[in-house]
């Protein structure tokens, strides 16, 4: 058995027990009762049983610990202690087109001396059809289930797939994305889009994708798969290579070797 923290073990206990009602509406996603949020931005009751009941078992766990969640919203708990960051189903549209590529995120952010919030120090992205839980600790490496990960070790773009997502209907600038699009596309091996930011980042942690990029992303779209891939070995920076990913809402991930050559090409696409 890997070693790891009781928090790990909360996180994954609480995505458990969340992943059978979500499997359970999935297999009836006609019927799920859906409203709109905002343009092409479904929201259904099953991400909000989901988030209920991943709240109640880390309440459960932590009582003092305060939420900041997608469907929730911030929920304050006591400052001097950390918060959970959860999205109970990301891929909601995925999920309710019947495609089966989504994820439950849970992060654990420390607060700050002084007010406000810091790094996240635990991450878990669980995909609930078919049980796969990855997840990191700040120093402790990132795993998949008991198994160790590492970002992919290709050298050369020739080879290498990278994820990423694209802007739709009252979200992204497609203009700035086509931009980047035409810098890298020519550069890879294949580009793909499947939907789950969490997933994308998971995946290129385990090696799967060789990197990933994305802009208009929320902290608990990136926050667990971030902290996965800077544990995987693998470097996460916004489009200029700096570290204000969160603040810029640039997210560029890769290994060591592809993540300056990828970000070479789309800094250069973003200035011209």
């Amino acid at each position: 058995m890997v070693s790891h923290s009781g928090l790990i073990t909360v996180m994954q206990r609480a995505a458990r027990k969340a992943a059978p009602r979500i499997r359970r509406d999935f297999g009836e996603v006609e019927q799920l009762q859906v409203s709109r949020k905002g343009p092409a931005d479904f929201v259904s009751m099953a991400d909000k049983r989901a988030e209920q009941t991943v709240m109640e078992e880390l309440r459960h766990a932590r009582p003092d610990w305060g939420f900041y969640m997608e469907e929730g919203g911030t929920i304050e708990g006591d400052p001097r202690k950390p918060r959970w960051i959860v999205d109970p189903i990301d891929g909601t549209s995925n999920f309710l087109h019947g495609i089966p590529h989504f994820a439950i995120s849970i992060a654990v952010q420390e607060p700050k001396l002084g007010g406000g919030w810091g790094e996240v120090t635990q991450g878990l992205v669980y995909q609930p059809l078919t049980d796969e839980s990855f997840w990191a600790e700040k120093g402790r490496g990132a795993w998949l289930n008991e198994r160790r990960l590492r970002v992919s070790s290709r050298r050369d773009l020739s080879d290498a797939l990278i994820a990423t997502g694209i802007p739709y209907k009252g979200h992204g600038d497609i203009d700035r994305f086509d931009k980047i699009l035409a810098a890298v596309a020519p550069e890879v091996a294949g580009i793909r889009r499947f939907g789950s930011a969490a997933l994308d980042l998971a995946w290129v942690a385990a090696g799967r994708y060789d990197g990933f990029w994305e802009e208009n992303l929320e902290e608990w779209d990136v926050a667990a798969g971030i902290l996965l891939v800077r544990e995987a070995g693998g470097f996460v920076t916004d489009f200029r290579g700096g570290d204000k990913v969160i603040e810029r809402d640039e997210f560029l991930a890769a290994n060591d070797q592809l993540h300056s050559k990828l970000h070479k090409l789309i800094a250069k696409a973003v200035r011209a």
